[in-house]
């Protein structure tokens, strides 16, 4: 029998969503001077822009495309994009995971878009090569409940008609994402920031700006989803003037985790972290005939949502074999998906440290030869 380890991981939390906080987080470093004022008073919207201001310059955004904070997290700002652009042109969605699923069904069963649908199992990447660019194409960028991910921007022609919709939450701030593809983006704090729920980020390239400005869809807006008023942008949403009451703690939040990351050295230093975690728990993996990736090809496995399939366990083995590593301290929130195949996710984004990753690979032993056993 496997020996219990003595030495346990300094911070466990390998949840894929909310994700860990960066590395010496407290509450004593949120700034707490916005609060109990109003978001539309000048300091409420002093630090929103400054928030906005941040994540562009650590995601390296050109000045040709706009960020602003939107209600709902990546949900709420993904399904803000299809609603307000979407019916224009055909669409194509692809899906290989949950959340892509997600948007199939609402274009299909929401907008009645009558969309072409590509799909792949779970650990797979559907045939990039099959997408017809005449029309408005939705991805996610990194598919987080199946450790998936597009290898880069390169299937995405400069020349296309329709705008990429990329949800982009578990990639942002982990990969060089070359904006130049990217008509629309969306993402939320609580994945690679380690950022708390409720909020949306969602970033437009000047092509959807136009789709804004020139299409008005059939069906009926959500207050919450409205970007045009009078027939131009709100720009105001994209200057820090939310469209609906923001939380300024989960603002603050937002802002220390940017400063962390800004303190790295920006997208790079975030980048080079979550590389060294992947390559990490690629060696445990390598180094254990029981351990294999879901995603079989390195070139489309996520480096940020890693799952990992365990040798002849099923959904029980594997909710006794979490259970058992949250009892002892040494991992939290690390089984898989529920719609995914059985087996393990570990979060390797950049809030993450090396030394935890390397320090759990003797806990999954002793768990899987503990569950094994019983």
């Amino acid at each position: 029998m496997t020996e219990r380890p003595a030495a346990l991981p300094a911070r466990p939390h390998f949840s894929s969503g909310p994700c860990a906080k960066p590395p010496g987080w407290s509450a004593d470093k949120l700034n707490v001077d916005v609060l109990g004022r109003s978001h539309r008073s000048k300091l409420g919207k002093a630090r929103l822009q400054y928030c906005i201001d941040l994540m562009r310059e650590m995601l390296q955004l050109p000045d040709t495309h706009r960020i602003g904070i939107v209600p709902g997290s990546d949900t709420g700002a993904f399904e803000m994009a299809m609603w307000t652009m979407l019916g224009a042109r055909p669409v194509t969605t692809l899906a290989w995971e949950s959340f892509g699923e997600g948007w199939v069904t609402d274009a299909v069963k929401q907008l009645k878009l009558d969309p072409t649908v590509i799909r792949a199992d779970y650990g797979q990447l559907p045939d990039l090569s099959q997408v017809d660019w005449s029309n408005d194409v939705l991805f996610t960028w990194n598919g987080t409940t199946s450790g998936v991910r597009v290898p880069n921007g390169d299937w995405i022609p400069d020349n296309r008609e329709g705008l990429s919709f990329a949800d982009a939450t578990s990639g942002v701030f982990a990969y060089d994402i070359p904006w130049d593809k990217i008509d629309v983006a969306t993402f939320s704090w609580q994945k690679v920031l380690g950022g708390e729920g409720g909020h949306g980020v969602l970033i437009l390239g000047p092509r959807a700006v136009e789709r804004l400005q020139t299409y008005t869809p059939a069906w009926p807006l959500p207050k919450v989803f409205r970007l045009v008023s009078k027939g131009a942008l709100a720009e105001g949403v994209f200057k820090g003037e939310t469209i609906n009451t923001p939380s300024m703690l989960a603002v603050e939040d937002a802002i220390v985790a940017l400063e962390w990351a800004k303190s790295l050295g920006g997208l790079q230093g975030l980048i080079a972290r979550s590389d060294a975690n992947a390559a990490a728990l690629d060696k445990i993996v390598e180094e254990r005939e029981w351990l294999g990736h879901l995603a079989e090809d390195p070139a489309s496995r996520s480096k940020t949502s890693v799952c990992l399939t365990v040798k002849g366990a099923d959904e029980a083995f594997i909710k006794s074999f979490a259970a058992l590593l949250e009892k002892q301290g040494a991992a939290f929130d690390i089984a898989g998906y529920r719609d995914a195949p059985a087996g393990l996710r570990i979060w390797c984004g950049a809030t993450v440290d090396t030394a935890d990753i390397e320090a759990l690979g003797p806990w999954l032993d002793w768990a899987y030869a503990q569950t094994s056993a019983s």
